[in-house]
């Protein structure tokens, strides 16, 4: 690899604006450290903190809590406007 041409790669904690949840994990936010907020975490360390709207613990996919659609309708409709039935 060619040397000083990759952005600096550290731990940074992501909370997640519905639940709360805080995850820490490296990222290549951690070259913004000094312009994000901050948090101390039970090993001690502060990290950079980046507040995310939606993650897997929020986001209806990974929850099972997501809405099925019913489509059906929407091809019959379709069909019908351009005569496709048949």
């Amino acid at each position: 690899m060619k040397p000083d041409i990759h952005p600096i790669y550290g731990p940074v904690a992501f909370r997640d604006q519905t639940t709360g949840t805080l995850f820490l994990m490296r990222s290549t936010l951690a070259v913004r450290a000094d312009q994000l907020p901050s948090i101390t975490l039970a090993d001690g360390m502060t990290y950079p903190l980046v507040t995310a709207d939606v993650t897997c613990d929020s986001h209806p996919f990974y929850t099972g809590k997501s809405v099925v659609v019913d489509s059906a309708g929407q091809v019959q409709r379709f069909r019908r406007r351009y005569r496709l039935d048949g």
